[in-house]
This record gives C-alpha cells, sequence and structure tokens, in this order.
C-alpha cells in the first residue's frame, strides 16, 4: 500500500487528528493545488484543480492544525461527488 493510499484511508476513517498539513497532501494527491490569496485572506483558504477548475474552499485551522469533523465531512463529500473517490 502506497503513502497516498495510507493517507487515503486514514481521512476517509476522519481520525479526530487529521492535520491541514495531511489535507494538503491529499488534495495534492488528487491534483489540486493550493491557492495563495495573499496576506488579506487571513484563515482562508483554497485548493483548485487545474484541469477542471473545481475549488475548495475552507478554513484554515488555527491554533491547532487539526481538521475539524465537519471540514472532513465536506472534503469527503466533495471528493465522491467529483468521481475521486467512491
Amino acid at each position: 500500500m502506497s503513502k497516498a493510499e495510507k493517507l487515503l484511508k486514514r481521512f476517509l476513517s476522519k481520525p479526530k487528528d487529521f492535520t491541514y498539513d495531511e489535507l494538503k497532501r491529499l488534495l495534492a494527491g488528487f491534483g489540486y493545488n493550493n491557492i495563495s490569496r495573499g496576506k488579506t485572506a487571513g484563515s482562508r483558504v483554497a485548493f483548485i484543480h487545474p484541469e477542471t477548475k473545481h475549488i475548495i474552499k475552507l478554513h484554515k485551522p488555527h491554533p491547532k492544525p487539526e481538521l475539524k469533523r465537519y471540514q472532513l465531512d465536506y472534503i469527503e463529500e466533495t471528493l465522491k461527488n467529483r468521481g475521486l473517490i467512491q
């Protein structure tokens, strides 16, 4: 099992300690790029798929790096709707 497969399996189990850095790696594996919006963006972040132009927007977790359950649910639903996961 590759690192990407292990990370996806971990994500789908929705652990309470899934971090923003892990999310960046997971989405990069599906072809998404992190959009840098400059200093005024604050904690809002977006990931865009260059081919489909699909955007995933969320708030970067702070002060702790762990994502909230609703964020994991949103990302899972989005990836399923795009046909990237089952």
